[in-house]
């Protein structure tokens, strides 16, 4: 596990697939605290503050959304518009609890749902899939993988919010969403910017893809 940046109150980590947040502590043999959470199956950059004083303050951050925080995501299907905005009210699904579920504001049963935001645009689109760059503006359980399946096009690999109709990749064996860049405020004032490469085995599936475009 890769220690991106580090000082006297922030520990950044390239977190792999395959690991909790809450479990990074432990790997690491360090006691620091999660500052926001990463779904096990989504790799890239993982904040951890090193004292209870500095999470206090990078919490507060996320929740008046202050950090900037985008993903680089594979979804299944060709996207209409090269960039759009998803905002909707999300909660935990009522028939599947596990999941989150989309809810309209004046809808039925969208009583204490949380407001969502998610920004996409297109980076590339390949066969039976589009490459994105998402922005969100608010931190919520499941949401860019919710808020795709919502517009009909699921994180490619995802096995809980996927389509059985949607194959999907050769080889990729998870979700196809990387946290690649953060820019924070940490306790000096100053802003830092953070960015992480997309996880190896993700590249292999996006050369995969191209090369079986280029030969089509």
């Amino acid at each position: 596990m890769k220690i991106i940046y580090e000082d006297e109150n922030l520990l950044v980590v390239d977190k792999p697939a395959g690991i909790e947040t809450i479990e990074v502590p432990d790997k690491l043999g360090r006691k620091v605290f999660n500052a926001h959470r990463l779904d096990k199956d989504t790799s890239g950059i993982n904040l951890f503050a090193k004292s209870q004083k500095a999470l206090i303050f990078f919490q507060k951050q996320f929740k008046n959304r202050e950090v900037e925080k985008r993903y680089t995501a594979l979804v299944m299907g060709q996207i209409k518009d090269n960039k759009g905005i998803i905002e909707t009210l999300i909660g935990r699904g009522v028939k599947q609890r596990k999941k989150q579920s989309v809810y309209l504001a004046a809808g039925p049963k969208s009583e204490n749902k949380r407001q969502a935001i998610t920004h996409y645009q297109v980076i590339q689109r390949l066969k039976d899939c589009t490459l994105l760059q998402v922005l969100i503006k608010t931190g919520r359980k499941h949401q860019i993988r919710c808020h795709m399946a919502y517009l009909g096009h699921p994180v490619a690999g995802d096995r809980v919010y996927g389509f059985k109709n949607h194959p999907c990749p050769e080889g990729l064996k998870r979700q196809f969403l990387h946290a690649n860049y953060i820019k924070i405020k940490v306790l000096s004032g100053d802003y830092k910017e953070f960015e992480s490469k997309l996880a190896e085995e993700l590249e292999l599936c996006l050369t995969k893809l191209k090369n079986s475009q280029k030969n089509n």
